[in-house]
C-alpha cells in the first residue's frame, strides 16, 4: 500500500522546484541569450535610475519614447568610472551595446555608456 508524503516533505519539494525555476529564469535573463548580437546604439536623457544588484538599470527617453538601458553591478559600474552622480535623472548619455532580439521590447543590454564624451566600458575584456 502507497502511503501520502508527510507535509513537511511535499513543502520542502516545492520549494526546491520553485527555487529552480526562479534560478533558471534569472540565468535565462541575466546573460547575454536575449540580446541581439547586432551592435546597437541610442542617445537619450535619463528619467529614472534602478542601481544595484544583479545590475542597473537606466529608463531613458530617446526622442519621446521610453528605453530600459541595462548597466552593470555596483562593482562593475565603479570598474568603469560610472558613479552614482554620473547616472542621475537629467544625465544626457550614449549607450553602445546590444537590444533585445524581441523587437517589441526597447530594452537593451549596455556594454559602454558615454557621458560628457567621457566613454566607461563596462565590458572590458567583451569582444563584440
Amino acid at each position: 500500500m502507497q502511503t501520502l508524503a508527510k507535509p513537511q516533505q511535499w513543502l520542502a519539494s516545492l520549494a526546491l522546484v520553485m527555487g529552480m525555476m526562479l534560478a533558471q529564469a534569472t540565468l535565462a535573463h541575466h546573460g547575454w541569450a536575449w540580446a541581439s548580437d547586432a551592435e546597437f546604439e541610442l542617445t537619450g536623457t535619463i528619467t529614472a535610475v534602478r542601481l544595484g544588484n544583479p545590475h542597473g538599470q537606466l529608463t531613458v527617453d530617446v526622442r519621446g519614447e521610453s528605453w530600459q538601458v541595462e548597466v552593470g553591478q555596483p562593482w562593475r559600474n565603479e570598474r568603469a568610472g560610472l558613479t552614482d552622480e554620473r547616472l542621475a535623472v537629467g544625465q544626457l548619455i550614449t549607450a553602445h551595446g546590444h537590444r533585445s532580439s524581441d523587437p517589441g521590447q526597447r530594452l537593451m543590454k549596455a556594454e559602454r555608456i558615454v557621458i560628457d564624451g567621457k566613454s566607461h566600458d563596462l565590458y572590458p575584456d567583451r569582444k563584440s
